[in-house]
């Protein structure tokens, strides 16, 4: 390489394999599961199964203050477990461990009776079957608020066993940290695959929580409804019965249903999500790990988590910073990837290069927040780019993200 984050770090030949995806919410989408019924029904069985430990009328309150946290949580350094852990026992004088046993029993032997307020549908299976016979792979998209056994009961409910069908995804709140409707979430399903090339279509029933966000994030949409309809306007969002999805998908180019990330909001999501990514995909690396070459030249995680950790903090701020202070300022470039060996990456401590890491990004985001649409125009002389504006630099760092998330789950073997 390299003198600019724009061409691939070293030491990277990353080919990726085009492919198709679809992102399928679960309730009354894949499963007739009305939140109205189903909700009541949930928290009643619950009650009663920790009320040796918790009344009722301090159990319930608790659990829905605590859901809330999660749905407006936008850290990319805590698990929606772990915001729902720190806000749910805490406040009733337990500590998660306390209670980990009865909930898993729940889960386990007692969620499965709700099954009775669920609602088959026989066309669910139907459709899985065709679109994987057809090449797509699957994520569940699911709203992340529950365990992953839950996601997994729901699953089984509606005739789609995850024994017997290879989901890539099931978003749950041990390995999320973003949830509905935030488009972060739609950026975190896509950074777990790796940021699939390819078309992308998002696949739900809620217009709030499905639909706008996925939209909002570039992403093609298919709204699941009980009685079909023409499609109208954007051919890249359809709607109709879920049968209706797969005349859909044959009837629609495969370049309508391609995503959108050129835009500053899209980038912004992006670049909320990589940390987040990252601390799910490291939560458990050995030190040992950390700094293994699986694939040698190929660096290891520390190395890639130091490399946008220094990027962050010696380009990307500092020119962020410069572009909205001066007027349009001269933009040297860069060429970060010889820091790697100069200054002994694969020493450090992984851990805290990603602590370091998500602090300087969360910076970054704070300011970029804050931009009017003007100020997202506003120019530059880049050194290799020429004239170019804050929105093509912010651009970069997003396409530079999902590079190094890529190589991430490759050195990983995360599939």
């Amino acid at each position: 390489m390299a003198v600019e984050n724009a061409i691939p770090c070293q030491p990277s030949s990353l080919e990726k394999i085009l492919t198709k995806t679809l992102l399928f919410d679960i309730d009354e989408t894949l499963l007739g599961n009305s939140m109205d019924t189903f909700l009541p029904s949930y928290l009643k069985a619950l009650a009663r199964h920790l009320s040796p430990y918790i009344p009722p009328d301090k159990m319930v309150p608790q659990l829905l203050a605590a859901t809330r946290l999660m749905e407006e949580n936008n850290l990319p350094d805590c698990t929606l477990e772990k915001v729902f852990s720190a806000g749910f026992y805490p406040a009733l004088g337990y500590r998660q461990e306390d209670l980990a046993g009865t909930l898993a029993d729940f889960y386990e032997n007692v969620f499965p009776t709700l099954v009775n307020v669920a609602e088959f549908r026989p066309e669910a299976a139907q459709v899985i079957d065709s679109v994987l016979a057809e090449g797509y792979q699957i994520a569940i998209a699911t709203n992340p608020l529950f365990p992953r056994r839950a996601v997994e009961h729901r699953l089984a409910w509606a005739g789609l066993p995850v024994e017997r069908y290879p989901f890539k995804i099931l978003t749950s709140y041990e390995n999320f940290h973003f949830a509905k409707p935030n488009p972060a979430y739609y950026a975190e399903i896509l950074a777990q695959l790796g940021w699939p090339d390819g078309p992308i279509v998002m696949v739900g029933d809620d217009p709030e929580r499905d639909i706008i966000p996925a939209r909002r994030l570039g992403l093609a949409t298919f709204h699941v409804n009980s009685t079909p309809v023409a499609v109208q306007g954007n051919p890249a969002h359809g709607m109709g019965s879920l049968l209706d999805l797969l005349d859909w998908l044959k009837a629609t180019p495969s370049e309508l249903q391609l995503p959108d990330f050129n835009t500053p909001q899209v980038t912004l999501f992006t670049l909320r999500t990589t940390p987040a990514v990252f601390d799910t995909w490291c939560a458990d690396l050995t030190p040992e790990r950390w700094s293994l070459q699986s694939q040698p030249p190929a660096w290891s995680p520390v190395e890639i988590v130091c490399h946008l950790r220094d990027v962050d903090i010696e380009v990307n701020l500092p020119r962020l910073k410069k572009i909205i202070s001066t007027p349009n300022p001269f933009i040297p470039g860069s060429d970060s990837d010889r820091w790697a060996e100069e200054r002994k990456y694969i020493h450090q401590n992984g851990r805290q290069a990603l602590n370091s890491f998500t602090t300087a990004r969360m910076e970054m985001i704070s300011i970029m927040e804050k931009l009017s649409t003007a100020e997202w125009e506003l120019p530059a002389r880049h050194a290799i780019f020429g004239p170019t504006r804050l929105i093509e630099i912010v651009e970069i760092t997003g396409a530079h993200d999902r590079l190094h998330v890529e190589q991430l789950r490759t050195e990983l073997a995360i599939h």
